[in-house]
C-alpha cells in the first residue's frame, strides 16, 4: 500500500470516527436497520488550489447534512491562523442531493507559502469543525478546529441574501 493510499484510509476512518463522535444517533428502535447517524455541522473533504501568487482559485469539497433552505451549508471561507478572513464563497442554496458537493472560488491573495484554514458554515449550526489546514507549496490536510474560532467572522459581508431551494 502507497503512502498517498494510507493517507486517504486514515482520513476516511478520522472522518467516520469524527462523524460518529459529533453525531446523534436516531431514535428508531427497529432492529433490522442499523442507527442512523447525523451531524449538523458541514466538512470539508478536499481542497485544491491553482492559480498564481495572490491570485489563487481554490476549489473545496463539503459534505454538510442539507435539508433544504431550513438547513445547508451557507459558504466556505479561506481565513488566516489568527483568524483573519480573506475570502469568502457563498452558497446561494441547498445541495440535499449532492453530497458531498464542490464549488471554486477566488481570487485569494495570498502567496505559495502563507499557511491558511478553509472551513465550512452552515446557516443553522455555525462553523463546522472539520477543516483543511495548509498551503499551496504544502499542500493542504485535514484539521479540525474550534467552532467558535474566529467566530466574530460570522458577522462579516459577504453575506448570503437568501436561499434559492
Amino acid at each position: 500500500m502507497n503512502i498517498k493510499m494510507i493517507h486517504i484510509a486514515l482520513f476516511l476512518l478520522c472522518l467516520n470516527i469524527s462523524s460518529c463522535a459529533q453525531g446523534e444517533v436516531s431514535e428508531d428502535t427497529n432492529e433490522n436497520q442499523p442507527p442512523i447517524i447525523t451531524t449538523k455541522e458541514a466538512s470539508i473533504v478536499n481542497v485544491s488550489v491553482s492559480g498564481d501568487v495572490n491570485n489563487y482559485n481554490f476549489s473545496v469539497s463539503i459534505s454538510s447534512p442539507d435539508k433544504g433552505c431550513e438547513q445547508y451549508a451557507n459558504w466556505w471561507e479561506v481565513i488566516t491562523e489568527d483568524g483573519t478572513l480573506l475570502y469568502r464563497r457563498i452558497l446561494g442554496h441547498s445541495h440535499v442531493n449532492e453530497q458531498p458537493f464542490v464549488r471554486s472560488g477566488g481570487p485569494v491573495a495570498i502567496n505559495d507559502n502563507q499557511v491558511v484554514l478553509v472551513r465550512a458554515h452552515m446557516n443553522t449550526s455555525g462553523y463546522g469543525t472539520i477543516i483543511f489546514r495548509g498551503s499551496v507549496s504544502n499542500g493542504f490536510i485535514q484539521d479540525t478546529l474550534a467552532s467558535d474560532f474566529a467566530s466574530n467572522l460570522e458577522k462579516l459581508n459577504p453575506q448570503p441574501s437568501g436561499c434559492a431551494f
